[in-house]
Order: C-alpha cells, then structure tokens, then sequence
C-alpha cells in the first residue's frame, strides 16, 4: 500500500502523548512555491505551512449543501467565508486554483421533505377532508409529536445521568447540548400548539369561511401532520420525478442566494444523482478489498479491517483508543432514515454504510447490491476523485462536518485508493451561533439568506464574516451587523473624501511634502499597513487583523485631514484609498473596476449603472436645478416686493437643504456642508435613500420618546390638578361615613361604628395637605381651576395627536 496519494511527502509529522494520527507535510518541488502561507489544518489542529503538491497548482474541493431547504446565514457563514479565502489564494497570492462544488441531491433530509411536502400538497388538495375531519387529525398528529417529544426528553436526561455517573466529559457535554437544543424544540413545538389550538377553535361557517379556517389549521398544523402523513403514508411515495423536482428547486434557490451574495460561481459543480454508476463502482472496489462487505442489500465499512490495514480513522476528531461512536454521532452519520436492521446488521456498531438498501417509499437505483442508494459520505469521494484525482490540496466545510461526514470520506477514499493521506489539508469555517445556539434549520433558528438581504446588503453581510476569524464561532446578532454597517461607512467616507481632493487641480499648487513630518508619518504608516495586512493574509487568511489594520490607516488619515491648515498629500492620500481599494476587491467587498471606492451599490452580483447615465440622467438634473431656481426666484421676488426679508432667507435655506437631503440623493449625488465649503460625490441613490430613511426613523425614535415623557408628564400634571380640585372638607364625604366633624374629619362610619382617634388623626392629615394643595391651585389657577384643567387637558390631547402622527409616518 502506498503511504500517500500521488505526489511526495516529507516524513511523518506526529505528536507524542496525544490521540493525533500521523500526518505528511507535502514535499515542495519548486521553493519558491512554499511562500510563507499559514492554514490551520483540522488535521493537525494547528497552522501548517501550505505547500501544494504541483507547483503553484491548488486541487480544492467544497462540501456543497444538501438541497433539501432555504438556505440560511449558517450557510452564507461557510460559503462567503470560503469565497474570501479562494479570492485571497487567487487573487492576492495568485495560486492556480481548481474549486469544485459538490451538491448533495439524494439525502435522507431531501427524501423525507420532499415525501412530506408531496403528502400535504394531497391533502391540502382533497376536498374529502373537510375541516371537522382536519381537525381531529391536527390533535392526533400534535398528541403524537409532544409524545415523541416527552421520548427524547426522556432519554436525553438518562443518557445524561448515565454520562455524570461515568464522569465521561465528553459525553456529558455532548447530551447536555442535545438537552439544550431538545429545550429549543420543544418551546417551537409548544408554540405551534398554541397555533393548533386556535385554529381548531375557529368558526368554520360555511363557503368561503370554512376555507378559510380549513386553510389557516393547514397552516398551524402543517409540521405536525406533515409527520403524521410521513409515517402513514411516506411508503407510498415512490415517484423519482418528486425527490428531484424539490432538490433542483433549493439547488438552484442556493445557487441565485451565491450569487446575491457575491459568491463565485465554482470551476466545477457536480451532484450525486450523476455519478450513481461511478459510486457502485467505488464500492465495488472497497469490497474487492476486502474492507467491505455487504448485508441485508446494504454495504459497509469494515473499520476493523480497515485499521488492519495500517490505515487511521477519526483522523479530524481524534478519540482515545477504544472509543466508539457515540449514538447522536451514528444518528447523523447514517441520516434519519437508517436501515431497518440498524445495528444488528453491522459487524462492528462503528462501520458506516457506503451504500443503502432503499426501503418503500425511498428512491432506488439498480447495483449489484440490490436496488437501494449513495450512503451521504460516499458521494464525496467519488465526485471528487473523478475531479480532483486521488489526492487533493484543501478539503473544506463547515465544522459540523468534521465528524462523521469527513472522517468517514477519509476512510472510504484511503480505503479505495490506497493510501495514507487523501488530503492534505482539511479546513473547517466555525459555526454561527444566535442568542447561544448553533443556527439550524432543525431548531428553526434560523434567519434564511434572503431575509438577511431584505435588511442589509451583500457587501455589509461580507465586511461582517471579515470581521472574524473564519474557523472560529461566531455570534450573529444585531450587534455585529451593526458594526460592519460603521466599518463600512468608515470606508466608504474617507473614500468620499480623496475622490474632492483628487477633482481639485492639485497641479496647480505645490507638490510633494508640504507638511514635513506629518507627511512622512502617514507615508510611513501607508508602508506599515501593507506589511500588517500582507502578515495578516499569510497567517491563516486572518482578515480581521487585515481589516483592522485598514481601519487604523484611515483613522490616520482623517486625523491628518482634519489638522489645522492642512496641505494634503493629495497623492499620498490616493495611493492609500487605491491600495485599500485593491485589497478590499480581493476580499469582493469592491466589485467595480475605479481606482479606488465602492462603484457598486451593495457588493452584490450587480454591479449596477449610475443613475445619470443617459437622457434619463440629464433630465433628472435639469428638473432639479429648475425647481431650486423657481424656490429661489419666488422667495427673493417675494422679498423685492416688500415682503419680509427673513422670511425669504428662510425659504432660500429650505430650498437649499431640500436640494441636498431631497432631490439630489435620489440622482446619485452627495452633498455635505462643510466650514469650507460644501464636497460633493457621486454615490449609489438607493444607499443614500436607505440612510436617509434610517436617519428619519432614528429622529423619529428620539421625537417619540421625547413626546411619550412629555405625555407621561403632562398627564401626571393633570391628574394632580384634577385630584386638588377637590375642597378639603368633602375629601372624605364618601359613602364609607355617615357622620363629620366641622373641617370634614369622618367620625362615625356608615355602619354607626364609631372611627378610631388613630384613623380620625390619619384622616384629618390627608385633609391638610389637601388643603394646602387647593389653596396653591386656587391661587395659580387665579380662582379658576377648571380653566386650568382644559389646558392642560388640551395639552395631553396635542401631544397625543402628534404622536399619532408619527405613528401614521413610520
């Protein structure tokens, strides 16, 4: 057996006293391409040189999505940071990359979706079920799922138990995690029963409304029954035209939400329902081997011969020897839909299925096996075996991948090649966590794509994964998509600023230094810079400290533009914004072909046309210039006339500000009012429109507040006001009492039991601050306390109405 793939290798790199297995650092033929690149290696667990194994030639493979749903953040966190990783070999260290693409199209996840899916469609669709019926299916199906839902609690919790009493810590974390995305669920399934609830106990009238509510119990109870309809029904569902119709449908979704996003298309794609023939045969091989066997019409990994062989497994999560495969870890492994023998059929619980016997409702393909399906690991080797050859540079994924799924196409590959090391270096981008957990489409915690483009921009959703390293976690929250909004307004302002120092005629003033040291500071921290971001680059394609470093430099320069007096390097200043340009389209943040800032509007696919372009464009600018002119012409005619003359300053000033914040932003153009003057830009209307928009409903935020502690206020008054109102002696002339002292101090109650002298003493308290109270109202309201109280009531109701107004705007 060869020790490696194809290529040479240096010796094996190992280290003592841990469960690593050995790795081999590829062998440079040239050195000039070993370069001073870092990649952390999930091989290793730590950063490795990257040395490829032909030259500068990069073999890359990507673990594409299973297609089976919407796509989310989760999966823009892998694939626009992977995207930003390829763009920097590519397109910074010019490495000659080859990125394949692999979708997963037949899948245990594909199959029971698109079976369930099918079965509501029928049922949605037959006129037999009436609401009634529906109804009692709704309760059914809720009762079976809080059912199998108290099941895995249950078991969670004992196999819990089980691990504390073991004080097995790996364990114990894995089923508390279990128990907490177990809590997740069961809060969603609690709030669908809420939904079923309701929607059983709608009047079902007759026509129209009876399809109403027929319709909205479909729709609450659409999980639950979709379930039921599965486990009843799902056998029946055989048709291959259905399975493929739903993965073509999310693929291509997946394939438009890459591309909204910025994301380079692959140099190849490939799908499993392609290479059927292929991926018999790779099994075939295996068995050949004798590192596989057949059982029940379903074919596995021998993993006791395939250790026999001298070959490693769980080479990315690395157990202690002994250790098995947990149960969550072979539920994953193996897919919802495992074969119905489960263990029993296995040599080994560890061995994973390489090929499925397809049951009832599953869609099958003719091998020398029998009918059945790919196992989800095998696709992998296959697709990229045929594309990349027997050994490839980087493997990537997200790291939910890393085991069973990588582990296992470690194992499956080695075994049908021959060798040690089918990879050499394994990348794994962190997960992306909301409000503590891993997003997921099981725990319905997700935010899709889409949605996420509905609120910010492809570029923002960018400048964000740079923000962050890309193999750790990460949080995504409001928080840090507010962040990358600054640093992206940060970029794009100083960028506003050299473009009005480039349009001035620089050359017609001296050149060079003309501020001595400062300019050779920021000359100096320029140079800085380049060095960082290049270091940063080198070491694990930290962007974030590339970004940061960026930052820094134009903080510097801002600083170095605002100094008294300034005589800017003008030049300089464009060699620091065309530089950061530069890097910036390395990371696709800019996607334009300026020198230097953002030339598209969202750092999407588009790359999207100044509106000025063309007639359309010019008569944009002529209307405008020939509305100011008439505001302006009208307000001094006004003025010439004998109007007031502050009056027309007035209106010239609106005219102008309306210019500015109205009309030309929806042309494309800047303007800010500066002590020296105004700057102007060119810049995306539709951006300009949205920050305008933003600022408005900030003010608007601050006004309703201001209004609400007014109206809090003012309501408060009134109330005081009304309560003075009353003459002290009748405080207390209530029903409770029947008798009263000269000053109205209660004295019998109306039961003709007499107050207590301690309850008399409260009283006749409560009676002189009253009085004092009405004697200051008296005496403020000049005797007319009522004429006070219409006031202040009249000032609650126009606050009122204007906060009802802002309501109305928003």
């Amino acid at each position: 057996m060869s020790a490696y793939g194809t290529g040479a290798f240096c010796p094996a790199v190992t280290d003592a006293g841990s469960n690593r297995h050995p790795w081999y650092r590829p062998q440079a033929a040239d050195p000039a391409s070993t370069g001073r690149l870092m990649i952390r290696n999930s091989l290793t667990g730590r950063k490795e040189p990257f040395v490829p194994m032909e030259g500068r030639r990069v073999k890359w493979y990507t673990c594409g999505p299973t297609v089976y749903d919407a796509s989310h953040v989760g999966h823009a966190r892998t694939y626009l940071s992977l995207d930003i990783m390829r763009r920097v070999m590519t397109d910074y260290f010019h490495y000659n990359v080859l990125y394949q693409v692999n979708t997963t199209d037949i899948d245990d996840k594909i199959i029971l979706r698109a079976r369930q899916n099918e079965l509501v469609r029928r049922l949605e669709a037959d006129a037999a079920v009436g609401y009634e019926e529906l109804v009692a299916m709704s309760r059914e199906a809720l009762a079976a799922a809080v059912e199998k839902s108290d099941g895995a609690r249950a078991r969670i919790e004992a196999d819990l138990a089980a691990a504390v009493e073991a004080k097995d810590s790996r364990q114990v974390g894995e089923q508390q995690g279990l128990l907490d995305a177990h809590r997740v669920k069961r809060g969603n399934l609690d709030g669908e029963a809420e939904r079923i609830a309701a929607a059983c106990a709608l009047p079902a009238g007759d026509g129209a409304d009876r399809g109403a509510a027929r319709a909205e119990l479909l729709s609450a109870a659409r999980s639950v029954l979709a379930d039921k309809l599965d486990a009843e029904k799902g056998h029946l569902v055989t048709d291959h035209a259905i399975f493929n119709a739903h993965s073509r449908r999310y693929e291509r979704e997946f394939m438009d939400d890459m591309a909204a996003l910025g994301i380079r298309e692959p140099d190849v794609l490939t799908r499993v329902t392609e290479y059927v023939p292929q991926i018999v045969e790779f099994v075939q091989r295996i068995i050949d081997k004798g590192m596989a066997y057949e059982s029940n019409g379903s074919v596995y990994l021998s993993l006791d011969e395939y250790q026999k062989r001298g070959h490693n497994y769980r080479k990315l999560s690395p157990a202690a020897p002994g250790a098995t495969t947990s149960a969550a870890e072979m539920a994953e492994g193996e897919g919802a839909l495992g074969s119905a023998g489960g263990t029993s059929e296995k040599r080994n619980p560890n061995d994973f299925a390489l090929w499925k016997a397809s049951k009832a409702g599953e869609p099958a393909w003719d091998s020398p096996f029998g009918p059945g399906r790919p196992g989800w690991h095998i696709e992998c080797s296959v697709v990229a075996g045929d594309i990349l050859g027997q050994n490839m540079d980087i493997h990537a994924g997200g790291e939910d991948l890393k085991f069973p799924h990588h582990d296992n196409e470690l194992a499956q590959s080695e075994a049908c090649f021959g060798c040690q090391q089918w990879v050499n270096y394994f990348t794994h981008t962190g997960h992306l966590h909301i409000e503590g957990l891993k997003m997921s489409k099981s725990l319905k915690n997700f935010i899709t794509i889409r949605q996420a483009l509905e609120h910010n921009t492809a570029r923002q959703l960018r400048i964000m994964f740079l923000l962050q390293a890309w193999d750790q976690s990460m949080n995504f929250s409001d928080q840090t998509v507010d962040d990358a909004k600054s640093k992206e307004a940060t970029f794009r302002n100083f960028f506003r600023e050299v473009e009005a120092l480039v349009r001035e005629d620089y050359l017609s003033q001296e050149v060079g230094y003309r501020m001595g040291k400062l300019d050779h500071d920021l000359a100096e921290t320029f140079q800085s810079t380049r060095e960082s971001v290049h270091a940063c680059l080198l070491d694990n394609f930290d962007t974030k400290g590339a970004m940061l470093a960026m930052l820094r430099m134009i903080n510097e320069a801002n600083a170095y533009l605002r100094l008294p007096g300034v005589m800017p390097s003008v030049l300089l200043l464009r060699s620091v914004a065309t530089y950061l340009t530069q890097i910036l389209k390395v990371f696709g943040v800019v996607t334009g072909s300026d020198d230097f800032g953002f030339a598209s509007p969202s750092g999407g696919g588009d790359g999207g046309e100044s509106s000025s372009d063309g007639a359309a464009g010019s008569a944009g600018y002529i209307d405008a210039m020939v509305t100011f002119r008439e505001s302006v012409r009208n307000a001094a005619l006004a003025a010439a006339k004998g109007g007031d003359a502050s009056d027309a300053v007035r209106g010239i000033l609106e005219a102008c500000d309306g210019l500015r914040d109205g009309v030309l932003p929806r042309l494309g153009v800047r303007l800010e009012d500066r002590p020296g003057g105004t700057m102007w830009n060119l810049d995306d209307p539709e951006t300009m429109m949205r920050e305008i928009a933003e600022k408005a409903a900030r003010e608007r935020e601050v006004r309703v507040s201001k209004l609400e502690k007014q109206l809090a206020a003012r309501t408060k008054e009134l109330d005081k006001v009304r309560s003075s109102m009353v003459p002290p002696g009748d405080l207390f002339r209530t029903d409770e009492f029947k008798e009263w002292d000269e000053k109205g101090v209660p004295t019998v109650l109306a039961s003709g039991e007499a107050v207590s002298g301690g309850q008399m003493k409260k009283r006749k308290k409560a009676i002189d601050k009253q009085a004092k109270a009405y004697g200051d109202l008296m005496e403020r309201s000049g005797g007319d306390p009522q004429g006070l109280v219409d006031a202040a009531q009249k000032e609650v109701d126009e606050i009122k109405a204007k906060l009802d107004a802002l309501s109305l705007d928003n």
